[in-house]
This record gives C-alpha cells, structure tokens and sequence, in this order.
C-alpha cells in the first residue's frame, strides 16, 4: 500500500508568524463587494493600503480584490498618503458593475448557448473590469491571493501571481491565467453558479512535477479543475493569511441566516437552504478562531462585519446610523443583481463606518476620527 504524505494540519495559534499585515475579504456577493469598497476607502483615506502585505480574497471579495489589484500601480498607494485615483480607478468600475445583473443571464446562457454557466460570469467580469488582464497584471507586493474551492481535492485552490497551488494537486508557477476566470471560480456560489471548469492546458500552462504530499499530482487533477466558490472551504479568506502573517484585518460582509418556520421540502430550495446553513456554521467557527487568537495574544488585529452593532465599538460615534438600518443592509440577496445606487451608497458608507470604528478600537487608537461619509446623503 502507497504511503500518502499529506501537509499536516496545523493550528495557527502555535505557528510564529511573520510581521506584515493581511487584509481578508470576504465572500457575499454584490453586497460584500460594496461593503469592502467602503472598507478601503476608510482604509485609503488613513494611508493604510500601502502598508498591507497580504489581500486574501473569496467569492465577492475577490472582485473587490482584483479590481484593486489589477490598478495597484495606478492608484499610486504610498505609506501614510492617500491615493488621488481611488474613487475613478477603484469605486467607480465597481460601482458600475453592481449596476448591472450577472448571474440570471449567465443562467440563462449557460442553459441556451455554447459554455458554462462560470464561462458566461467570467465573460461578464472581463468585459466589465477586467479586460483581458491575468493574474500576471497583479503586483508582487502586497501578494493578491484569490480563493477558491477545488471540489475534486476538497481543498483550495490559490490563484496569485507567482503561482495557483492545490497542496494536494501541486501548483503552476508564473501562471496567466485570466483574473476574469480566476475571480469567477472565487464566485461560483453553489449549487447555481458552481462548478467553474478550468482546463490548464487552454492557457498554456501546466502543473510543476509532484514533490512530497502532492498526492494528487496527476491527471485529471492536473489538467482540468473543478472549482467551486471559495467559500465552500473558507468563507473569510482566512486560511491564506492567519498562517503567515502577525496582524489580521478581516472584513466580513457575509450575511445571517434567517429562521425559516416553513422550509421547502423540494430537493432545490431544500438543498440550497442546507447549503446556507453549513455555510453559516463555516462562517461562525472560523469567526471563533480568529477571536480567540486576538484573545490569546497569537495574532494582532480585527475583525469587522456587516451584521455587527457598531454601538459596540462607540457609544457615540461621530458619523449618524442606526441599527434597524444597518440590519435591513445586511439581509441584501446574495447575488450578483443589480443595486440600486442609493443602496450602493449605503452599503458603501456602512463598511466605511464598521471598519473605521473596528481600527480605531483594536488596532490603532490614535487613528483620526472620521469627517463625513463618503457618500454623506445617503447615510447608511
């Protein structure tokens, strides 16, 4: 019998990490991706970008990602300053792209014309953002690392620049593989969306040979993927970051599941509710273990999320909100269906307000205080 060499688990908390600061992003779809918009601008505006060493993103968030990655050099981030491009290279594609609907008519496609339900998502994502770029067009520093699942191994699969690695299939080295296609695997929100089809060879690339553990180094693991949403395996994006880095920033815009006193019994609705509950479940454990390595004193940092009560942090925060608001946010669909700009806006001002108080509480006290929100009309 073949002895099988698998990377061991490890517990993060006994692991010494390196300096630097990680960004997470999380998976929730158009909701999430204008929530981090907000996060960023806050983070913009207090010269904190350049000072990342790490973005690890899922689902949703790995477009936030990638549309700041892919501008990185243009948006001109120095360490204390405040990039002058970030609302015309940043918000506004973003912004635009939330303007309009996605997934039904990738549905509808993938049903009626030649490819997949993924290939009509990564179609839309290029010719609304990305257009024609590859991984190769993300910058060495800070390490853009783009999460998704890769059902066959049932472990992730990591797109970034220098390389996509399974740790059990191996990895591809320099690889150009379109960030359209990479961000689509990141999104393919199951059971819809999901499986996005990768065939390496289509790209020419191919997998490095097998070294220890690589159990999987072979075809078809190697030759063509099976990719499901990122955040099947981990929601937040945080396994690629709280192994390696001392400070952990985690904005979470992923959404609560509601009590549903009726459930449908049909095996889609049915199926697709249970789905949302392992999710939930994924969700709140990993949650758990980044609080406890905060409290343990493992890792430095904070964590923020769309669904928190900001009069935990401040009592009298300087920016106008109010919890019934806040709440009616963070039940928006998960879906990537056009919004309205207005819920945009609010969107955008409530991840502004969450992460500004979650910094300014844990991780840097004498951080200034807010003037006004980026969209001030539109509160949250």
């Amino acid at each position: 019998m073949t002895e099988i060499n698998l990377e061991p688990v490890q517990d993060a908390s006994t692991i010494p990490p390196e300096a630097g600061i990680a960004l997470c992003l999380s998976g929730g779809g158009y909701r999430a991706m204008l929530f981090h918009v907000g996060c960023l601008w806050r983070m913009n505006q207090l010269g904190m970008i350049a000072k990342l060493n790490r973005v690890s993103s899922v689902s949703g968030g790995s477009i936030t990602a990638g549309v700041l990655g892919m501008n990185w050099k243009d948006l001109g981030f120095a360490p204390g300053a405040e990039s002058q491009r970030f609302a015309e290279l940043f918000v506004e594609p973003i912004r635009q792209m939330a303007r309009t609907t996605v997934d039904e008519g990738a549905v509808l496609g993938g049903i009626f014309l030649p490819g997949s339900i993924s290939d009509h998502i990564a179609e839309r994502y290029d010719e609304q953002l990305f257009k024609g770029k590859t991984l190769q067009d993300l910058p060495n520093e800070p390490r853009f690392v783009i999460n998704a699942t890769n059902v066959q191994s049932g472990v992730l699969m990591r797109f970034s620049k220098p390389y996509m690695r399974d740790y059990r299939v191996g990895q591809i080295l320099n690889p150009k593989l379109p960030l359209a296609r990479a961000i689509a695997a990141s999104s393919a929100f199951p059971p819809v969306l999901s499986p996005c089809d990768i065939k390496v060879g289509d790209y020419g690339m191919q997998f490095e040979a097998a070294v220890d553990g690589e159990d999987l180094n072979h075809p078809p693991y190697t030759t063509d993927l099976v990719l499901s949403d990122g955040g099947v395996y981990d929601n937040l994006g945080l396994e690629t970051a709280w192994k390696h880095y001392e400070t952990i920033l985690v904005s979470d815009g992923g959404g609560h599941l509601e009590a549903e006193p009726n459930p449908h019994h049909d095996w889609a609705r049915h199926a697709y509710r249970v789905l949302n509950l392992i999710d939930g479940q994924v969700r709140a454990l990993r949650t758990r273990q980044l609080i406890a390595l905060f409290q343990q004193g493992a890792r430095k940092g904070c964590y923020w999320g769309i669904r928190q009560d900001l009069s935990t942090y401040y009592k009298d925060y300087p920016l106008p909100w109010a919890l019934d608001r806040t709440t009616v946010l963070a039940a928006t669909p998960t879906r990537l269906a056009k919004l309205e700009d207005s819920l945009q806006e609010r969107l955008i001002n409530w991840g502004y307000a969450i992460c500004d108080a979650s910094l300014r509480r844990y991780f840097d006290p004498s951080l200034p205080l807010p003037g006004a929100y980026p969209y001030p009309g539109a509160g949250v």
